[in-house]
This record gives structure tokens, sequence and C-alpha cells, in this order.
């Protein structure tokens, strides 16, 4: 039986678990998205004494609250139960593309030059680290969301703006492989 779970599941799996829940959220008038976790979690630690962001009842958001602490607790089950320890499978194209960055295939999950601890604590790692995370919060912030909560909650809402922030993303990722990243690495 963990033999079959170890395997890697059909991309269709996920698509289906992701629409059921998105059934679910709709159906109980909740949605999705990740990023409201921190803002929760800072209410939550009484940064509303400080911040009018973060002053509203956020008990009301604590089930969202469950779904992260259930997202680590499967990444962790999933890590140590489910995995053979295999590198990703990743194309020949794609190993060429991280080599000429100076980026050698994975032999885990991740890049080992980008995700050590030694990478993080160099400098240019924790600038990186530090100009993304950045990057990241006020970008989702000023869009109103993170990439989890505009592509699948908001585009299954059939919202217009959660439709011009995805097609943002995606424009900021064409941008970032393209062009930082050969300049970064």
């Amino acid at each position: 039986m963990l033999e079959f779970l170890s395997q890697p599941w059909p991309w269709y799996v996920s698509g289906i678990v992701i629409a059921l829940v998105m059934v679910l959220l709709l159906f109980f008038g909740k949605s999705f998205g990740f990023s409201s976790n921190l803002r929760v979690i800072c209410a939550a630690c009484g940064a509303g004494k400080y911040a009018s962001l973060f002053d509203f009842d956020w008990r009301a958001q604590t089930w969202n609250l469950l779904f992260l602490v259930g997202a680590i607790i499967g990444g962790f089950i999933s890590s140590e139960f489910l995995s053979d320890g295999e590198a990703v499978r990743i194309s020949q194209a794609t190993i060429q593309d991280l080599r000429q960055l100076g980026i050698a295939a994975p032999k885990g999950l991740q890049p080992e030059e980008i995700f050590t601890l030694e990478s993080v604590l160099s400098v240019r790692g924790f600038l990186i680290l530090l100009l993304g995370g950045f990057m990241i919060g006020f970008g989702s912030r000023y869009a109103g969301g993170c990439t989890s909560g505009h592509a699948i909650s908001g585009l299954s809402n059939l919202q217009l703006p959660s439709l011009i922030a995805v097609v943002g993303f995606f424009i900021g990722g064409l941008i970032t492989t393209w062009l930082l990243l050969p300049l970064i690495f």
C-alpha cells in the first residue's frame, strides 16, 4: 500500500481535489488564500494595536489557520513517509538551463545551490531571500491576495481583479525567469 503512495500521482488528482475543496468553500461562503494566514497570525498576536490592517475579528478566520497547519503536517507526512527519496524528475532541457545558470541538477527536491543553510547564510542568499520576501509580501498586499487566492478562489468566482492579478503574476514570473534569474545567478 505505501509503495503505491510513494509513487508520483497523476497531475489530475490534485486538480480534482482542488476543485472539490473549492466547491466546499463556495458552499460554506469562504474564500481560499494562503497569504491571509499571515494577517490572521499577526492579528491573533495583537498587531491590531499597532496597525489598522490587523485590527479585525481574526477568530472568524481560524479555519484558514487549520488549513495552514494541515499543509505543514501533510508536507511532513509526504516527505517522511510517502517519499522514496528520489530526485525530482525534470527534463533534460531544464537541467541544461539550470547548468547555464550555475545550478546543478537537483539531487533531492530542490537545488542545493539555492536551498542549503550555507547558501541562505551567504550575503547574496540573504539578500535574495530578503528582497524576494519583501516583493511577495508587498505584491500580495497590493494585489489583495496571493497567487493561490486569486488563481484558485478568485478565478473560480469569475472575479475580474483576480484575472488581472493572475495575468500579472504570469508576466512577473516570465520576467523573473528570463531576465532576472540570469542576472542573479
